[in-house]
């Protein structure tokens, strides 16, 4: 695996994100990975370096808040919610991360996925929202409200969510939404419901520090991780 950083402009923004390229020649599929609500980390690069390295995949973790780093836990919510209230702004990042990872050669523009975490989860499907040519979507404990009802129906391909049913972040009536939603498209989607599970359970760094119910949960890492293979591998 040969891996570089990319800096790229971005909705106004000079942002600093992740490439992964696999071993070999020839055109791969290209998964473009969303970080968390908390900023550009660890944890998206080794997203990224994984698939990668474990499926063969290119991989890129773009970044939405520019700078490439974390940002300050005081921050975050500001930011998350300036986007929600421009969800233009939500899809013009994702694009650029989508333009700017097909700028590799060994990427395939015509097997493309989208996954992302957290807020990322909410980017990636605004992506998909938008129209976008992403033939797979998931979302990891991700944001499931629509700021655009009606825009579901321009999903080109499938959409996988996994949350955890005690995530506050996600109530029950934001899932119920969302399978109303999915039900009124012709959309091959899935919800994969965690139970006793929060929220950023696929984070390792996620301790219960910023809040009891953000926190890792192996078992359910793994299981949805493999969910998102399962996926890639009857979709590419």
């Amino acid at each position: 695996m040969q891996t570089r950083t990319v800096s790229y402009e971005a909705d106004g923004l000079e942002c600093i994100g992740h490439l992964a390229v696999p071993d070999g020649d020839g055109k791969r599929p290209a998964i473009l990975v969303s970080h968390e609500g908390g900023g550009f980390d660890e944890h998206a690069r080794n997203t990224a370096n994984r698939i990668a390295t474990e499926l063969g995949y290119v991989a890129f973790a773009l970044d939405y808040f520019g700078g490439g780093k974390p940002i300050a836990g005081d921050q975050v919510m500001g930011r998350i919610v300036g986007l929600m209230q421009a969800p233009q702004r939500i899809r013009a990042l994702a694009n650029a991360g989508l333009t700017q990872m097909l700028t590799e050669e060994r990427a395939d523009a015509t097997r493309v996925g989208a996954i992302g975490f957290c807020f990322g989860g909410t980017m990636s499907l605004e992506l998909g929202r938008s129209g976008a040519d992403v033939k797979a979507i998931v979302g990891f404990h991700s944001g499931l409200s629509n700021p655009s009802p009606g825009d579901e129906q321009h999903f080109v391909g499938k959409v996988v969510v996994c949350v955890g049913d005690a995530d506050p972040l996600i109530p029950t009536e934001q899932r119920a939404a969302f399978e109303a939603e999915m039900r009124a498209t012709t959309v091959d989607w899935q919800l994969h419901l965690f139970g006793g599970v929060g929220h950023s359970f696929t984070n390792p760094a996620a301790d219960g520090t910023r809040m009891a119910a953000i926190n890792y949960h192996e078992p359910s890492a793994k299981r949805s991780w493999k969910v998102m293979v399962d996926l890639f591998a009857e979709t590419f």
